[in-house]
């Protein structure tokens, strides 16, 4: 399961994929102009406008995740003891993907036995 993640990054993520396609159709857009000369000029404008919107796609996918990333709850992760964000009753931690809820019906050990486990250590 490493290749999970917390729901910020999973956004972060999309956002990133939306940046780097919209740029590689700008680049292949504008190459039309080197193959076809000026018929490629439609290839060009096409691709431009189809990157600008993802490329404006991104930018509102990177806001929203930055406006949920002030809102999210902080909390430690009991495997590697950093601090992490959390969206939702249950999501993973950014640093090691442990699982972390805050549903205490869907917990598979209580915050009693998580402090006992840690005094034991």
């Amino acid at each position: 399961m490493k290749f999970k993640s917390a729901k910020i990054n999973a956004f972060r993520t999309w956002g990133l994929l939306l940046t780097m396609l919209g740029m590689g159709l700008m680049i292949l857009g504008t190459a039309g102009i080197v193959f076809w000369g000026s018929a490629g000029k439609v290839v060009a404008a096409i691709g431009l406008v189809i990157g600008l919107i993802s490329m404006m796609a991104s930018l509102a996918i990177y806001f929203w995740a930055g406006m949920l990333s002030t809102s999210a709850v902080q909390v430690e992760c009991p495997e590697c003891r950093k601090l992490t964000k959390m969206l939702g009753k249950t999501d993973r931690c950014m640093f090691c993907h442990t699982i972390l809820t805050m549903d205490p019906a869907q917990a598979t050990i209580t915050a009693e036995q998580l402090e006992g486990q840690q005094l034991k250590h």
